[in-house]
C-alpha cells in the first residue's frame, strides 16, 4: 500500500524545485539577452526548431514521470500541459491585439512578447503558491474553483468571440499610462529614452505590463483549471513553464490560423465546464462543509485522470477539426 501511494504523489527533495526553477531562468535570460542583440521576425525554421525542443521537452518529462512515478501523475501532466496550451492559445488572440493597438513594429515583438511573458511566469508562479496554500489548508476551495470555472465556462458561450474583436486597456494599464511621462515613439528594444534632455517611457514599457497584466487576467482560469487536475505544485509549475515557454512561437506561428479557430472560445468553454463538474465532484467527495449532508463525506464518483485526458485530447480535437472545416467552408462560399 505503501508502494502505490508513493506513486500517486511526488516528494521532491528542495533542490529539484530550485533545479527546475535555474534551469528556467537561465533558457528565458539566454532567450532576453539573443533576441535583444537581435531584434527581428522570427524565420518558420527558427520557430518551428525552438517549438519543438519545447514540445519534445514537455514530453520526455512526462514520459519520465511515467517511468518513475506512474501512469496517474503523467496523465496529470499532459492533461494540465495540454489544457494551459489550449489556454495560452486564446491568450494569442488579445496578444496580436495589444501589439496591433500600440502599433509594435514586427521586428520587436519578439522582444516585447519575451518580457512580457517572464512577467507572466513570475506572477503565475504566485498564483500557483497561493493555490497550493488554500488547497492543503482548506478543501472547500475545490468548491470555489469549481463555481467560478463554471460561470467562465458560461460567460465564454454567452460572449463568444466579441471580447475578441477590440482591446479595452485595463485599469492598471490606464492609471500607468497617466502617471508616467512618455513618447510615442519607439526606441528600440529601450523601455525608457532620452528624448530632449527628458528620460521618458517608451511605448515597449506598456506593451510589456499589457501583456503581462493581461496575462494575469487569463491565469484566473488557467490555474483554477489545471488544479482540478492536479494536486502537485510542481506538476501545475511545469505545466504552466512548458505552455508559456513556447507561446512565443505559437504567436509568430500561428498568427494567421488563430482567425480560423471559429469554435475556439465554445471548446475552451466545454472545456472549463468539464473541469469545473470534476472539481465539484471532488469537493463533495472530500466534503468538509457542515450544511451538506451533515459534514460527513458524500459518496460520489470522481472523474479518473485517465478520462479527464482522453476528454481534454477529444474537446480539444472537434475544436480544431470543426473550426477549419467551417473556415474552409465559409471561404469556399465567400468565392
Amino acid at each position: 500500500m505503501l508502494a502505490a501511494a508513493n506513486e500517486t504523489q511526488l516528494n521532491l527533495p528542495p533542490w529539484v524545485w530550485y533545479l527546475t526553477i535555474g534551469i528556467a531562468v537561465a533558457v528565458l535570460a539566454f532567450d532576453v539577452i539573443w533576441i535583444a542583440r537581435n531584434p527581428h521576425r522570427p524565420s518558420t525554421k527558427e520557430l518551428t526548431i525552438a517549438l519543438s525542443v519545447y514540445i519534445g521537452a514537455a514530453i520526455t518529462f512526462g514520459l519520465v514521470l511515467l517511468v518513475t512515478k506512474g501512469g496517474k501523475l503523467s496523465g496529470e501532466f499532459f492533461a494540465g500541459w495540454l489544457t494551459e496550451y489550449s489556454l495560452s492559445v486564446d491568450n494569442l488572440f488579445i496578444f496580436l491585439l495589444i501589439m496591433a493597438n500600440f502599433a509594435v513594429p514586427e521586428r520587436l515583438q519578439q522582444y516585447a512578447l519575451m518580457i512580457g511573458i517572464i512577467i507572466a511566469i513570475v506572477l503565475r508562479g504566485l498564483f500557483i503558491w497561493a493555490g497550493a496554500t488554500a488547497i492543503n489548508r482548506f478543501s472547500w476551495v475545490f468548491y470555489i474553483f469549481g463555481a467560478f470555472l463554471i460561470y467562465t465556462a458560461w460567460k465564454l458561450v454567452k460572449e463568444g468571440e466579441s471580447d475578441d474583436e477590440e482591446y479595452e486597456e485595463n485599469k492598471f494599464m490606464q492609471f500607468v499610462e497617466r502617471r508616467i511621462p512618455s513618447t510615442k515613439e519607439f526606441h528600440g528594444t529601450q523601455m525608457f529614452a532620452k528624448v530632449d534632455g527628458r528620460r521618458l517611457a517608451t511605448p515597449m514599457l506598456f506593451v510589456i505590463l499589457a501583456l503581462g497584466t493581461t496575462d494575469l487576467l487569463f491565469a484566473l482560469d488557467s490555474i483554477p483549471a489545471i488544479y482540478g487536475l492536479t494536486r502537485e505544485p510542481y506538476i501545475v509549475l511545469v505545466a504552466n513553464l512548458f505552455a508559456l515557454m513556447g507561446l512565443r512561437q505559437l504567436y509568430f506561428l500561428l498568427g494567421g490560423l488563430l482567425q480560423k479557430l471559429v469554435y475556439l472560445s465554445v471548446g475552451l468553454a466545454v472545456l472549463l465546464a468539464f473541469i469545473g463538474v470534476k472539481l465539484l465532484l471532488h469537493a463533495l467527495h472530500e466534503n468538509e462543509l457542515p450544511f451538506i449532508n451533515g459534514g460527513e463525506h458524500v459518496a460520489v464518483p470522481e472523474i479518473p485522470i485517465a478520462v479527464s485526458l482522453g476528454a481534454i485530447v477529444v474537446i480539444l480535437g472537434v475544436t480544431t477539426l470543426a473550426s477549419l472545416w467551417k473556415s474552409k467552408r465559409d471561404a469556399q462560399l465567400d468565392s
